[in-house]
Order: C-alpha cells, then structure tokens, then sequence
C-alpha cells in the first residue's frame, strides 16, 4: 500500500478521549481540530484544538453523530484525516466509508472489517467457522411477541439482551424470566438506537461469573498482525467496566498464548488494520468464548501502553498512513503492573444514577507513575447529554500491589469538587481483599452489597464537619467586618473560659444524615460539641481555605472549599461534602409526600401511568434518559395517580415532581 501523509487530523468525539489523541497528534507534529456541540463550547477539548468547528445542538445525535456535519467540518478547516476515538460514530462502518469517499483517511479499519466485527451475530458465526468457542446467540430486534418468548427459552436463562451496533454497556440487559424479556428487549433497544443509531438487538447466553479478559490487537497493510498481551476488566456496573488491568492476575503464560492466538485469527479474518480489541470471557474451569471485536481504540488502551511502553495512538496515525509496525510493537515486552480506574459523575449508592453540575475544583498531586487522562478542569460543567465518565486514573508499578496502592492513595488525595463522583467506590474496591488476592469476577460488585452502600457518619466525617463550620468561621471577618486586616479569632475583649462562651451553632447535611455543630474559637483554643460529644482542638491555622487542626494529639491539616451553601473538606484519607442547613427552612421545604420525582437532570422518555391509574410501590412510572443510559422512575407508595406533570420529551431538572400520588384513602373519587 502506499503511503498517505497527512498533517491535520480532526477528531471526531469530545471529553478525555479528544484530548487524549490530540495529545499524540501534536507530539508528532499534527495539526488538530475539534468538533464541539453548544454544551461543550468551553471544555478543554475545544480550547486546545488547533481550530474548532460547531456543531449546532447539544443531544449526540445532533452533533457528534452527525456524519455529515463533522466531514464537512474536515473539508472546511483542511483536515485530512478523522480519527473517531471511541463511543459515537468510532464503530460506524457508513461513516468510515462516507469519509474514505471524500477523500480523507480514516484512523482506523477498512469499513468491510466494521461491518463484519460489527455485527455482532454475524462475527460470532465466523468466529466459529474457525474454531474460536463462542455463546449461543439469535437476533431478536423486530421478533413479534411469540417468536421473542421462544428465542429467549431457546438460548435458555439467564439470558443477555446485546446491542450489536455498540459497546460500554449501552443497551445491555440480564435476564433472569420470561416476563422480563419484552421489557428488557425494548429498552436495549431504545438505549441502542440512542447511542449508536442502531436498534438491532439479540440475545445471549449469559454466564454468572466468569471474568472479562480482552486482548488488545494491531495489524498494519504489511500482512503484520500482533497481540499486545491482555487486559482484565472483570470489575463492572451495568456492564461497563469501572476497574481495568494488564497483566490479569488470573492469566498464565499458557492462556495468554490461547487467547493471543484467537485475537490474531479474530484479526486476520477481518482482513484488519489498525488498534482493535478481540473480547473473551473466562469460566471458572479456564474455558473462554469470544465474545465480541471492538473495531476501534479502547477506553483502558494507557494499561497497555503503561506495561509495553508504546503510544498506541501515535501506532494508529502510523498505520493510517500506510507504515509498518515498528520492531518494538512486533516484539513486545511487558514491564511491571498497570491498574487503571474510570472517574464516573454518578452516585454508586443510589444505583449509579448520573449525577450533573459544575465542577468547582480538579486538581491531584503528581505521583511517579500516575498517569491522569481527563476530559474536565476546574469550571467545566457535566451535562446530561454525555456519558458520565470525567477522567481515568492510571498507576503503573514494579507490581500489582504497588499500583493498587498509589492509585487508592491518589484517588483519596485528588479534589473533584462540585458533583457527586465514584471515587470512594474506586478506593474501596483497589483496597478489598479479594481484589488485592485478584479474584474477582464480573459478578463482584453484586456481591459486594456493602461497597456500594452509603457511608456512615463516623467521626472522621463528624470531624470534617468541624472543619467546615471554622472554615466558615474564619472566612466571616473577610465578608463582613469592616476591618479586613483583622485575623480571624481576635477579640476585643479577653476571652472567657472555652466551657462558659456561648457555642456558634451550624448544622450541617452529611449525606442523609444531619451534623449539629456547637463551636468558640479563643485565639488557638477551639471548643465544640459535635453531635453532643465534646471536643477540644487547638487550630494551628485557620483560614477559609486551609484548616490546620490539632485534636487529641493528633495533627492534620484539611483543605476546603465552599461554594455557596456547599462545603467540600479533604484530608489525606478522601474528601466530605457538607451541605449548610438553614436555620429556617421554607414551608414548603419537604415537598409532596406523595411526589415521584426525578433523581437527576434528564429528558422524559416515556410516561406509563395516566391520572386515576391505581398503583403499587415500586411500579414503573416514568422513564427518564440521561448520559445515554434510562432510568425507570418508580411509585414511591401505594396510591392513586392523582396528577402527571410531565409528557415525553421533557427536560427535566433532579428534585423535579413527575408524578403526584394520593393514599386510596384520600383519593377523589370518580
């Protein structure tokens, strides 16, 4: 093949991942332009592009799937080539096509290796004409009723409802009945056709626990394809993995040549060019099964190039451009460990709902080894139109264990202030045992209830509490005295005793739980009950940013930020959230008892209760979609519907009333 230079390349995506391969492109002395939609106009993927380009709206499918806009962006600017990251239209063989017709290149594979891989049904038969075990599976997009109820016992329970268009477990369903199969088929396929623009669903034999293990291939137009060892990425939530590694604890050097072989024929069946990901699940009894190529870069591609030492996005542009595999990518070496995390918006102990806002604060300490992939700064806004993913967090180390610590200790030290995230999730789970003994299947979270449950007030929590009121305290005479030079704590008077000062009093919301505060400040001496409990501190620094506390011989120093009537306090053990409480709450402060409400920002899919309708706790009344993902809103009471305050399509905001609700006993009747 001969060789196409380029030397501007557009990148068709947003957040960390645009960032990421704008990153490779300048250090190989690229020009880059970005596409951005109306919500992203002041990320950082935009400002850091050499030339970007508006797309008008803000839903994907106005912007970033629109193929024709984003190739008319790369004529415009005079890109030359398109690289499509991962998600949106990464795996869409029509676009790559449409861009190879207009005379631009494509980073990635030729769309005849797409449309194979990317058919899911139809890659599993091939894969199976040359022997690479796969799981039963049968289309089931447009099945009447019937056919569906006995596709679904034909493959058995449980079952697994698949997009075949796409990945990160967008329209993915488990399951366990008969009668959820309907219900499951229609969801994947609404949250298909969402993020992909491709409703074709099917179902697959779904095992319990086995372990996720994935096998990062590259082949170029010289004939040359390579496995670049494997990546474990058994630790998932709703399908999407959260927690991925390279090497698996559970892989030995004969797996690994099992596995690496079934890539390498997965990829030359494809007749493929480019970084492409070749899928496998691990039973327990050491078997595997194919279960499906991604035909693009994938999220967790820095453990691979933190152990092999190679820029697979810089191998990418390479290929693209018609060069062979250096020697180095050929004959790969593996050194050390690499774990890597995704950074979510979302509130694990609320089941994952995403979680919308802006972000007051997005800093962490550079740590040998630690690698931090981000696609937000400090005042960028999470939307509820993108996925919820804000950075990954790699730690590469001399072993396993080594790395499981930096990142735990990185993650706790990190400030990401302003939504709700999943770090502490990410903390607990590199710290558990059976993580750190690296047994852990895809199943791991589901049994392990505990780590996803909220965490109780303890006194460290009640302790930031503290902090958070003498932050507060300190930063008063800034706001309000007349005397700015004066430091916080001076008295015009000599105090008196700590235990005979009227106590300021603050209550703060910690979770869903509330913390009362009494506390005097006398110079260096700090007096306060906490929760009724007392305690004395000596404050060798108080400031509205930086609280340096002495409690029972211990010193610490805490860091804090408010931002309205929202406090976050850090220490070298993780981060609080306090939420300031008024003293006098509006009348009207508790909201309908009756109200279903919506849980976060999102866009009304589907209304499935009308007024008068009787229902149960726990049934199904509003489908919301935010970030891509649905999220069934449910009765919150027995009751009555006595009022629907919202149609599909609606934008809402989290708190807003969907669905009033009245005791059978107060219901008007008819």
């Amino acid at each position: 093949m001969m060789t196409q230079k380029f030397r501007s390349v557009l990148v068709a995506n947003r957040g960390e991942i645009a960032r990421r391969v704008m990153r490779s492109c300048r250090e190989a002395g690229l020009r880059t332009v970005a596409v951005f939609s109306d919500a992203d106009e002041d990320e950082p993927f935009v400002t850091e592009a050499d030339l970007a380009v508006r797309l008008p709206g803000v839903t994907a499918t106005d912007t970033y799937l629109r193929a024709d806009l984003i190739i008319e962006a790369a004529r415009r600017t005079g890109a030359e080539a398109i690289h499509p990251g991962y998600g949106f239209l990464s795996e869409n063989a029509d676009f790559a096509r449409a861009t190879l017709d207009a005379g631009l290149v494509f980073i990635g594979p030729p769309p005849e290796a797409m449309e194979l891989m990317g058919d899911k049904l139809r890659s599993k038969t091939r894969m199976q004409e040359l022997g690479v075990p796969v799981l039963p599976a049968i289309e089931v997009t447009h099945l009447a009723a019937g056919e569906l109820r006995k596709a679904a016992t034909d493959i058995g329970f449980p079952l697994l409802v698949k997009a075949s268009a796409g990945g990160g477990g967008r329209g993915m369903r488990i399951v366990r009945d008969l009668e959820q199969t309907s219900d499951a088929v229609a969801a994947a396929r609404r949250e298909a056709q969402s993020a992909f623009g491709d409703e074709t669903v099917f179902l697959e034999r779904y095992l319990e626990a086995p372990r996720h293990i994935e096998i990062q291939v590259f082949a170029d137009d010289h004939d040359q394809v390579v496995a670049l060892f494997e990546r474990e990425c058994s630790i998932q939530r709703r399908h999407q993995k959260i927690v991925e590694e390279c090497p698996s604890p559970a892989v030995n050097d004969t797996l690994r040549k099992q596995l690496s072989e079934a890539a390498v024929t997965t990829a030359r069946a494809a007749d493929y060019r480019g970084a492409g990901t070749v899928e496998f699940v691990l039973a327990e009894d050491g078997s595997f099964y194919f279960l499906e190529m991604n035909t693009r870069l994938q999220v967790e591609h820095p453990v691979t190039e933190a152990v092999t030492g190679l820029d697979l996005v810089r191998l990418q542009l390479e290929v693209a451009q018609g060069l062979p595999l250096p020697e180095e990518a050929l004959s790969p070496t593996m050194s050390g460990h690499a774990i890597e995390v995704r950074l979510y918006a979302e509130d694990p102990a609320n089941g994952f709902l995403p979680t919308a806002g802006r972000i007051h604060d997005f800093s962490f300490e550079s740590t040998p080894g630690l690698r931090v992939d981000a696609g937000v700064r400090a005042g960028s806004v999470v939307s509820t139109y993108y996925d919820s993913m804000l950075a990954k967090v790699i730690a590469h180390a001399v072993d396993r264990t080594t790395a499981a610590g930096v990142l735990a200790k990185s993650l706790r030290l990190m400030h990401v202030d302003g939504v709700v995230t999943n770090r502490q999730l990410l903390v607990d789970v590199l710290e558990h045992p059976r993580f750190l003994a690296g047994t852990t299947p895809t199943s791991f979270l589901d049994d392990h209830p505990d780590l996803l449950a909220a965490r109780a007030v303890d006194e460290r929590l009640r302790l930031h509490a503290l902090v958070a009121a003498l932050s507060g305290y300190a930063c008063a005479p800034e706001e309000h005295s007349v005397l700015p030079a004066v430091p916080a704590g001076w008295r015009n008077n000599p105090p008196m005793r700590s235990h005979d000062r009227a106590l300021e009093r603050v209550q703060y919301a910690v979770q869903d739980t509330t913390v009362n505060i009494g506390f005097s400040v006398a110079g260096r001496e700090v007096t306060a009950e906490v929760d009724g409990e007392r305690v004395d501190a000596v404050a060798l620094h108080l400031s509205a940013d930086v609280v340096d506390l002495e409690v029972a011989g211990i010193r610490r120093t805490y860091t804090v930020l408010a931002v309205d009537d929202v406090v976050h306090v850090h220490d070298a053990d993780g981060m609080t959230t306090l939420g300031e409480l008024s003293r006098f709450p509006a009348p009207d402060a508790g909201g309908h008892a009756g109200s279903a409400t919506a849980p976060m920002p999102g866009v009304v899919l589907d209304v499935l209760v009308s007024q008068g309708c009787v229902v149960s706790t726990g049934d199904r009344l509003v489908v919301l979609e935010a970030m891509k993902m649905e999220h069934t809103v449910t009765s919150p009471t027995d009751g009555t519907v006595a009022e629907v305050l919202v149609v599909s399509g609606d934008q809402v905001e989290a708190g807003a009333v969907l669905v009033v609700l009245a005791d059978d006993a107060d219901a008007t009747p008819e």
